[in-house]
């Protein structure tokens, strides 16, 4: 006599975790306004910032604003650390994602201090960003996030971030 649950179809399981992906990242006005979008493969996040002429800071070389790779890499190290948090509480069920909305989401980590390594000029092309979560405990995080345009294995900024943690909320235990 099996007892087990059968699992649910991938299907089933790839659209949950998308909904809430894409419920994270639409809550937050200057994503949109920057236009950043996120890929997901497993728990694993890309962060894309798809080229526009409005993030060309000088436009006699031309290259991205400072300040929109920066922007990026910082949302990109937010949204990451914000999965992290919430794909435990997805994958056992007690986030529940037909009901969900931003005010069932935990709130998102808050920056104490973000550094830029600006390598080489934004070039005027869509740029990518993964963020490497170092450690993350109830109260603080330090990640490392690296942006590439072309080629992976030549970043042209790198970032260092460390966070505050929001408070969890306990579970209700009936």
């Amino acid at each position: 006599m099996n007892t087990r649950p059968r699992p649910e179809p991938m299907q089933v399981v790839k659209e949950r975790r998308d909904k809430v992906l894409r419920t994270l990242v639409e809550d937050v006005p200057y994503i949109q306004f920057l236009g950043i979008q996120f890929e997901r493969r497993g728990d694993e996040l890309t962060g894309i910032l798809p080229f526009k002429e409005t993030l060309i800071g000088n436009p006699l070389l031309p290259a991205l604003h400072g300040g929109a790779t920066a922007a990026f890499l910082e949302v990109t190290a937010i949204i990451t650390l914000s999965w992290g948090l919430i794909w435990e509480d997805m994958e056992s069920g007690t986030l529940d994602v037909k009901t969900l909305d931003a005010d069932h989401l935990p709130r998102l980590p808050k920056t104490i201090d973000f550094t830029v390594d600006y390598l080489r000029s934004g070039l005027p092309r869509d740029a990518y960003a993964r963020a490497r979560i170092n450690r993350s405990g109830r109260r603080y995080a330090s990640v490392h996030v690296e942006g590439w345009q072309d080629n992976r294995s030549r970043l042209y900024a790198q970032a260092t971030g460390h966070f505050v943690m929001p408070q969890r909320k306990p579970v209700d235990a009936g």
